[in-house]
C-alpha cells in the first residue's frame, strides 16, 4: 500500500483539470480635469495608447466638460470612451470650417471637428459630443470615419454638419442628434436605432453620399424626429446615389410635406434612394411627398435588420459590443 501511494497521487493529480486561462482584462485609464485620475486630458490618455494597439482599452471620463480637439488615429483600434452620464460628460470645441489652422489656412469642413474617431472597433457610451460654433458654417461635433464603430446613449450637438458619419459600418443606439443643415452627412452605412433626431430651425436632417454599390446608407429604425422653428426636410443627396430610410419612426410636424429635397439638381431625382416605412406622426403623411421617394413594401422592410445591414462578411454584431 505504501509503495503504491506516490503512483496514486500522481494519477489523482493528473485527473484534476487544469485551470482555464484567464480572459484578457480590459485596461482602464481614467481622465479628470479636476480630481485624481491617470490623465488630466482625454487626448493625453489617447496618446498613451500604443500604436497598433492589440488589446481593448477603456478610457473612463469622469464628469466634466473637456474642451479639447480630440483625435483617435486609425493606428489605435479597440478603444472605448465611457462616461457616467452624457449630460455631465461633455467633449466640446468651437472650431468651424473657416478656423485658421496651424498651417495658416482654413481647416475646412473635415478639419472643423471637435472629436475625430478614425479607428475601428470603437465604442463610446454616455458622452456628449458638441460643437458650439453655432450658425457660422460647417462645424463638426463628431467625425466618425472608419469601420465597426458604436455610439450608445450619446448626445451629438451642433448646427451645420453635426455628425460626419463617413466610412465603414456604424451603429447609433439610443442617441440624441441635434443640428440644422445637413447635420447627419457622409457615406457610411449607419443604423440609428431608437434615436431622437432634433432639427433646429429648418434645414436638412441628412446629406448622404452613399456609394452606388452599397445597398444601405443611413437607416433610421424606430426613431423620434422632433424640431423647432422653421420646417425641415428629411434629407438631400450630397452624392447622386444617396440612400436614406426612415422605418417605423415618429415624425413631428416640423417636417415639410414634400419630405425630401433634390439639392437644386433634378438629376438627383433619378438616382437618390429615399424611402419610408410605416412611420407615424403629423410629419409622416406621404400624400404630398416628392414622387421620387417611396414607401417600402413589407418584403423590402423585412431586410432592414441590424444583422443584414451591418453584419458583413465578418458577421459583426454591434449589439454585442461591450
Amino acid at each position: 500500500m505504501r509503495n503504491g501511494a506516490p503512483a496514486l497521487l500522481i494519477c489523482l493529480f493528473m485527473l484534476v483539470p487544469s485551470a482555464a486561462p484567464a480572459a484578457p482584462q480590459t485596461k482602464i485609464l481614467t481622465v479628470s480635469a479636476t480630481s485624481f485620475a491617470d490623465h488630466r486630458t482625454v487626448q493625453s490618455a489617447i496618446d498613451a495608447i500604443p500604436e497598433g494597439n492589440p488589446d481593448h482599452i477603456s478610457i473612463h471620463l469622469l464628469p466634466g466638460t473637456y474642451k479639447e480637439k480630440l483625435k483617435l488615429p486609425r493606428s489605435k483600434p479597440f478603444v472605448t470612451l465611457r462616461g457616467d452620464d452624457a449630460k455631465t460628460t461633455l467633449l466640446t470645441n468651437d472650431w468651424n470650417a473657416s478656423h485658421v489652422g496651424a498651417e495658416g489656412r482654413p481647416v475646412g469642413t473635415s478639419g472643423s471637428y471637435s472629436v475625430q474617431i478614425d479607428a475601428a472597433d470603437f465604442l463610446a457610451e454616455n458622452i456628449t459630443f458638441e460643437n458650439t460654433a453655432g450658425d457660422t458654417g460647417q462645424a463638426l461635433a463628431l467625425s466618425a470615419t472608419y469601420d465597426r464603430q458604436v455610439y450608445r446613449n450619446c448626445r451629438l450637438i451642433g448646427w451645420q454638419d453635426t455628425l460626419y458619419a463617413n466610412g465603414g459600418r456604424q451603429f447609433y443606439d439610443h442617441c440624441y442628434v441635434e443640428g440644422r443643415v445637413d447635420f447627419i452627412f457622409g457615406n457610411a452605412t449607419a443604423v440609428f436605432d431608437h434615436c431622437t433626431i432634433h432639427s433646429k430651425n429648418g434645414g436638412h436632417v441628412t446629406a448622404a453620399s452613399t456609394p452606388q454599390d452599397h445597398p444601405f446608407g443611413y437607416v433610421f429604425l424606430d426613431c423620434t424626429l422632433t424640431g423647432e422653428g422653421a420646417a425641415a426636410d428629411l434629407g438631400r443627396p450630397w452624392r447622386p446615389f444617396a440612400s436614406v430610410v426612415f422605418a417605423r419612426c415618429e415624425i413631428g410636424p416640423h417636417i415639410k410635406p414634400a419630405g425630401w429635397d433634390n439639392w437644386r439638381n433634378p438629376a438627383n431625382e433619378k438616382t437618390a434612394r429615399y424611402a419610408e416605412y410605416k412611420c407615424t406622426g403629423p410629419g409622416a403623411d406621404r400624400s404630398k411627398r416628392v414622387p421620387w421617394s417611396r414607401e417600402l413594401s413589407d418584403e423590402e422592410a423585412a431586410t432592414l435588420t441590424i444583422d443584414n445591414i451591418l453584419g458583413g462578411p465578418d458577421h459583426w454584431d454591434p449589439r454585442q459590443v461591450k
